[in-house]
């Protein structure tokens, strides 16, 4: 087994290490530690049953199924499948999930602090996933800005990236956008947060999952959203995570941005995901 660090301001990854391994308290704890002060763990090509995968979660916290019952595994309700296969002309995921910058489900009051995902069947060349530590964007800004948003609470919604169903058709946009509102409320969260793990303060909000900095006016709402969508796409500061198959990917949800890039066209990629809530 070999432990190294991915880079300097995000991530640890672990090669040699088999489902077997994990049973031993050690190394588990040296799992959690690194996944508690690195805020993103990566196994290297480790073989996982969907049971094992989901009993890896169970250890972290209480695995919650995904919102839309359609998208679930047909034997575990709390892993969620992500792709673009079709089978029997049927999609058996959701695709296109996360393909933009945001923090796992900050629209809601109470996000789940980790997502662990699996790596099914994986392009190498295409569809990585992007990472970025957000107590280094917040490090960062600049000290005008530190000083401008120390405090501040803002809103966060999903109504920029909800998806049109079905039962919307016919709706206009005046009466979509009051669904989304009824359904979705905006959820206000502290701008600026402390990890209890590292101690270091870190920027909660991207702009896609961002509404308002409560307190700016539009123009320095709209400043500060260009300013933070540039600190997180700094490529020297971004790591690209380029899936093998059977990587196990997990990470903290309030202090780990990331954004899944684009999937070659004709090229199938699955992967299962779970959302782990704490006991």
């Amino acid at each position: 087994m070999a432990l190294t660090q991915i880079t300097p301001f995000i991530g640890a990854e672990f090669t040699g290490l088999t489902y077997e391994d994990f049973q031993q308290p050690e190394l588990w704890n040296q799992f959690v530690e690194q996944l508690h002060q690195r805020e993103l763990v990566v196994v290297r090509s480790i073989a996982l049953t969907p049971q094992q995968q989901l009993e890896l979660a169970a250890r972290l916290g209480r695995p919650i199924p995904f919102v839309l019952d359609k998208y679930r595994h047909p034997e575990f309700e709390e892993i969620m499948i992500s792709s673009n296969e079709v089978r029997d002309n049927k999609p058996i995921g959701i695709a296109r999930v996360g393909n933009f910058w945001h923090q796992d489900s900050s629209f809601v009051a109470n996000p789940a602090p980790y997502t662990l995902l699996h790596g099914i069947k994986v392009p190498s060349d295409s569809g990585h996933t992007l990472f970025a530590n957000a107590a280094d964007v917040y490090d960062r800004l600049p000290e005008e800005w530190k000083k401008r948003i120390e405090g501040r609470k803002a809103l966060h919604t999903v109504s920029k990236r909800l998806r049109i169903q079905a039962e919307h058709v016919g709706l206009s946009v005046a009466e979509f956008k009051a669904w989304i509102e009824t359904k979705h409320p905006k959820v206000e969260h502290d701008l600026v947060k402390v990890d209890p793990d590292t101690g270091r303060k870190y920027l909660y909000g991207a702009p896609e999952y961002l509404d308002s900095v409560i307190g700016l006016d539009a123009n320095d709402n709209a400043a500060f959203f260009a300013l933070i969508d540039e600190l997180i796409q700094t490529p020297q500061r971004v790591y690209t995570h380029e899936w093998s198959n059977n990587d196990l990917v997990a990470w903290k949800t309030q202090t780990t941005l990331h954004a899944v890039t684009d999937v070659e066209p004709g090229v199938d990629r699955t992967v299962h995901r779970i959302s782990i809530e704490l006991h």
